[in-house]
């Protein structure tokens, strides 16, 4: 077996040994301080992430050393399949839907604005007045001081229209609206149009990529930029229609690597986090281009830029990029440090940094953003964000136990990797051993001075002895089989390890009782849940707190659309995907038959449960379902054509509808037109009873 050394160890070392002196005083000189203390408290985690980079590549360290007698160097990829089929199943989950996994709801008590809210003096006397629900001149229904505070950013919507708080107590008499309800539904409908248009999904699956190799993946964000749109206006003196793109503020989320990221080294979590550092590796137009951006300084940029390239190329860069070593890499790059975290306000003021507020002078700490290249301040501003954090989100694959980064697949299966690929070298070595003859040659029967190699047609000259005797072919026993056996055990040690069975990716091999579609059903069910996890991680450790920073961007800078807000929070949906489309669709089958009970039917939300048939059949419901408003139009309008049909003999009258044209067993007064405990326009007649028509039947007549 090979010998392994600390080759890879000592290259981070050195590299790192090279840093330890600068000279640079103040602000710039603690930025460059803190991000040297992150670096060295990161090492382990380096070593951790390039031997989980060099299993998904397939290739070996320069820490290998093999013995003379291993001749084969193959790598079995099966650390590969197992990241992909992990990240596949990710991206299954949260985006096969079609819909980004981050939903809005009210609060259980919505403060500042109404759960429902209604027209409290709707004129019923005057029935033809009755053409707007929302009040018209002179019906009464002047607005009172104060009266729009309940609707929250919905007020200028409704505004002239007396709604008080609460619910309707006398149905349609007065209508009513949710103003927390439609809040909501604005506010998610604005978030996932800015992730759309923001590219959000490419971001995250960067970050779910790394999550799986790496153990942790990072984001950056929501930051505001300008964003153009096409728009063509006509020239009112020419007559032509000129190109006049409008200009507005979106968020934009923004993946961050692993390698680039450096923490507070004393933190466990974001949260506990003081700083955190990105570096950046620029080149020289890129750092140019910088100029141009908001807030950064000119002179210091180009008094950097006339310093010369400040990159340093580290350890692992090498094996990331596929080079023999570093010395390889362009030296023509700029090392840049953008810092954010808290800093001494006396240290940030004589670097520069302008207090709007008077008050802030006396506190003795502030949340900035420095960014740092070649000793200079590029760009020193205060934290933008309210309530102030840090504009990362980090989501562990496995949560590490009292360590910042997560773990990944590759760590959990890196010894049934390092034993299946042992494994697989020896059984190689032993088929070529056992393929060939090795000879045995007794030297003194024949005549001196010959060659010994073989081949075939080789004539070797003999002076004594029996034939045969000065020549002898040695078979090797075959032993790959048992190498190989030892090779699947290690292989299902690597499907427990990471909880990703082979069959979920397509390996072959599953047991004739299993290979039925409910059987597979259920493997695949079985198979879900042992990454359901993963996706509670990232539910809470990504998804809500991206809709959070989203939902704060648009409560601090959208001043456009004030109907989005509300008392509101963020709901990750991605747990709610993990379970098998199949399986949820005959739960929900299920679960439909027995609502279908005329006794369980008034308490049942028929709407909600086709809208989740729906979803778990990869439908939109909102395109072939009705809302129960509509719902109720159509019950009517086919009540009543059940009602006009008329049958021959004793029977004139459908037992399909009543005589209000309502569909039998509903409820005339219910809106919804599902109240009586039958689904759509009522029950169907069963034989033997009034109005079942046989057509054979001479009591009840022919159809």
């Amino acid at each position: 077996m090979a010998k392994k050394q600390s080759a890879d160890i000592l290259a981070l070392g050195d590299t790192d040994k090279k840093k330890e002196t600068y000279d640079v005083s103040g602000l710039a000189g603690l930025v460059k301080s803190k991000f040297i203390d992150a670096e060295n408290a990161r090492q382990f985690d380096e070593q951790r992430w390039l031997r989980a980079y060099r299993n998904y590549r397939g290739v070996y360290g320069n820490d290998m050393a093999f013995t003379e007698s291993e001749k084969s160097k193959v790598f079995v990829k099966i650390t590969k399949t197992k990241v992909l089929a992990a990240y596949g199943q990710l991206i299954e989950v949260l985006f096969s839907s079609g819909k980004f996994p981050v939903g809005v709801e009210p609060t259980p008590i919505p403060e500042g604005i109404a759960e429902y809210a209604h027209v409290s003096k709707f004129n019923k006397e005057e029935p033809e007045q009755q053409q707007s629900p929302y009040g018209f001149p002179g019906d009464g229904n002047e607005l009172a001081p104060g009266a729009t505070s309940i609707l929250g950013g919905l007020k200028n919507k409704y505004e002239g229209i007396n709604f008080k708080e609460g619910e309707s107590k006398d149905g349609a008499a007065e209508p009513q609206i949710s103003p927390a309800e439609m809040a909501s539904a604005n506010m998610e409908k604005m978030i996932h149009d800015q992730l759309e248009e923001s590219s959000a999904v490419n971001v995250l699956r960067h970050a779910l990529f790394e999550a799986s190799l790496l153990g942790t993946g990072v984001i950056k964000g929501p930051f505001t930029y300008e964003q153009q749109s096409h728009n063509w206006s006509k020239n009112s003196d020419t007559g032509q229609n000129e190109y006049t793109p409008k200009t507005k503020l979106v968020p934009r989320i923004e993946s961050v690597s692993c390698w680039d990221f450096y923490p507070d080294p004393d933190a466990v979590t974001i949260e506990d986090a003081e700083y955190v550092i990105q570096r950046h590796v620029y080149t020289r137009s890129q750092v140019r281009d910088l100029m141009n951006r908001p807030y950064f300084r000119k002179e210091a940029i180009r008094e950097s830029l006339d310093m010369g390239p400040s990159y340093e190329a580290r350890g692992y860069e090498a094996s990331l990029q596929d080079r023999e070593s570093t010395d390889e890499f362009d030296k023509n790059r700029y090392e840049i440090l953008e810092f954010w975290g808290t800093m001494d306000t006396q240290l940030a003021m004589e670097a520069g940094l302008e207090l709007d507020d008077n008050d802030m002078d006396d506190m003795d700490e502030v949340q900035i953003n420095a960014w740092v290249c070649n000793g200079n301040i590029i760009r020193l501003v205060l934290n933008p964000f309210t309530p102030t954090r840090l504009p990362y989100l980090v989501c562990p694959y496995e949560i590490n136990p009292y360590q910042f980064f997560g773990v990944g697949i590759p760590e959990n299966m890196d010894d049934a990797q390092t034993i299946m690929n042992g494994h697989a070298r020896m059984a190689i070595d032993n088929l070529a051993l056992a393929g060939n003859l090795v000879f045995d040659i007794d030297e003194t029967m024949l005549v001196p001075g010959q060659d010994m190699k073989v081949f075939p047609g080789k004539i070797f000259r003999r002076q004594s002895g029996m034939p045969g005797q000065a020549i002898h072919g040695v078979k090797f026993p075959n032993t790959s089989t048992e190498n190989l056996m030892m090779f699947d055990r290690f292989r299902q040690l690597a499907d427990e390890s990471t909880g990703i069975p082979s069959y979920s990716h397509g390996t072959t091999g599953v047991q004739s009782t299993t290979r039925t579609a409910a059987g597979m059903s259920m493997l695949m069910g079985a198979a879900a849940l042992s990454i359901k996890t993963v996706i509670k991680n990232i539910d809470d450790y990504l998804l809500r707190p991206l809709g959070e920073t989203l939902f704060a961007w648009n409560m601090q800078f959208n001043e456009d659309s004030p109907e989005i807000k509300g008392d509101l929070h963020i709901k990750a949906r991605g747990t709610t995907s993990l379970m098998q489309k199949e399986v949820r669709s005959q739960r929900l089958m299920t679960f439909l038959q027995v609502a279908s009970n005329q006794n369980l039917a008034p308490f049942v939300r028929w709407h909600s449960i086709l809208s989740e048939i729906a979803k778990s059949l990869d439908i939109e419901p909102e395109k072939l379902i009705n809302d129960p408003e509509k719902a109720a139009i159509f019950a009517k309008i086919m009540g009543m054509a059940n009602g006009n049909t008329k049958t021959e003999g004793n029977n004139q009258q459908s037992s399909m509808a009543n005589d209000g044209g309502t569909p039998a067993g509903a409820n005339p007064n219910d809106i919804t037109g599902v109240g009586g405990g039958n689904i759509g326009t009522g029950g169907v007649p069963q034989a033997g009873e009034s109005g079942f028509a046989t057509g054979t039947s001479e009591d009840e007549g022919t159809t």
